[in-house]
């Protein structure tokens, strides 16, 4: 692969979509007895949901060949990949990862989804926990309980997308291939970093926060919510979407309603303050597989003006990095969840990583 590559064109983009085509995912759960942090606290029981489409293939001596990891975003979980914009462009029939081909597994991140959480009970005496906990975490969950001890391919959005720098780092004989989208592999810093401390901040100063032991949603969550939009919308489709002042409104004021019900305070602030130690610049070169980088010029959280990816990419041996260019498909830092825009360099990942 060569050492880096901008794409800034995509042409003959068709989004199709074939959910009826699709098994649901099996369900499961895998408690870890004393859970050690990083942060020293420990947890009695940590328990780790996931999701999964297909079975996994060994070859001769035991190795799991066909196994494929998505990690999601902040705030989210492996459900984010069951829908049909995703599910129905990449696990369908004949599509890149066809789940009667490959062992898709979708694991929700410590402190979201159904794994433990600050809500179920512990509130801010939740274990501080960070990326590299999570990482770790996801790691004891393939090998001590899935029994995968090899990756065909990794990927990650947003927060996973950084999760997959830690891993390929940390674990570097683990995986063939990976794919990061939508972050960048350097230290939480500038504007993002801005972001992340706002929302935390807006959470923990609230009179109402009461030190996590609130009763209900503290009323600065409508503040955090505002940022957490705006860094993470497109302007170009809100523009296309929502013509009018009032369209506007009423879709920012159902947006909010929604968000501020479903989403728990400690929840957002731990997940926000989990990304404080992030910081992959370091062992770029020492990273072994294959690597896909793809990031969306429409993202205001790693905007393509830094210039950062093209820089770092330079130091992964087998990296390439794409720009996705502003179109009427990209949605800005949510470019990654749909897969038409992109698959084609997944295609080629999946090409150039075959052993």
């Amino acid at each position: 692969m060569k050492s880096i590559r901008v794409v800034t064109l995509v042409v003959g983009l068709t989004i199709a979509v074939f959910p009826q085509d699709l098994p649901k995912p099996a369900e499961g759960d895998y408690r870890i007895a004393n859970f050690h942090f990083r942060s020293g606290e420990t947890l009695p029981e940590l328990n780790l949901h996931y999701r999964t489409y297909g079975k996994p293939v060994t070859d001769a001596v035991g190795h799991v060949t066909n196994a494929v990891m998505i990690l999601h975003s902040t705030s989210g979980s492996g459900q984010q990949f069951t829908t049909p914009q995703f599910a129905g462009v990449l696990f369908g029939p004949g599509q890149l990862l066809d789940v009667s081909r490959y062992y898709i597994i979708l694991p929700d991140a410590i402190g979201m989804g159904g794994s433990s959480k600050p809500s179920e009970g512990l509130h801010a005496k939740f274990p501080h926990y960070d990326y590299d906990d999570m990482v770790e975490a996801q790691h004891r969950l393939l090998t001590e309980h899935l029994k995968v001890d090899h990756l065909r391919l990794l990927m990650g959005t947003s927060m996973g997308c950084m999760h997959s720098w830690i891993w390929i780092e940390t674990y570097p004989d683990f995986m063939d291939a990976a794919m990061p989208l939508a972050c960048l592999p350097v230290q939480i810093a500038g504007r993002n970093r801005m972001m992340r401390k706002m929302i935390i901040d807006a959470i923990r100063t609230d009179p109402t926060y009461k030190n996590g032991d609130y009763t209900g949603a503290p009323a600065r969550m409508k503040n955090a919510m505002d940022i957490f939009f705006i860094m993470s919308s497109s302007p170009l489709q809100l523009q296309k979407n929502y013509r009018t002042r009032d369209q506007a409104d009423a879709y920012l004021d159902q947006y909010l309603k929604n968000r501020t019900a479903s989403m728990d305070a400690n929840d957002l602030l731990y997940a926000f303050d989990a990304s404080r130690n992030y910081d992959p610049s370091g062992k770029l070169d020492q990273i072994k597989a294959s690597v896909m980088f793809v990031n969306s010029a429409d993202d205001v959280i790693n905007p393509p003006e830094l210039g950062i990816a093209e820089e770092e990419i330079k130091k992964v041996k087998k990296g390439r990095f794409v720009l996705l260019p502003i179109s009427d498909q990209t949605r800005g830092h949510g470019t990654y969840g749909f897969p038409a825009i992109w698959k084609q360099y997944l295609a080629e990942l999946l090409a150039e990583s075959q052993r």
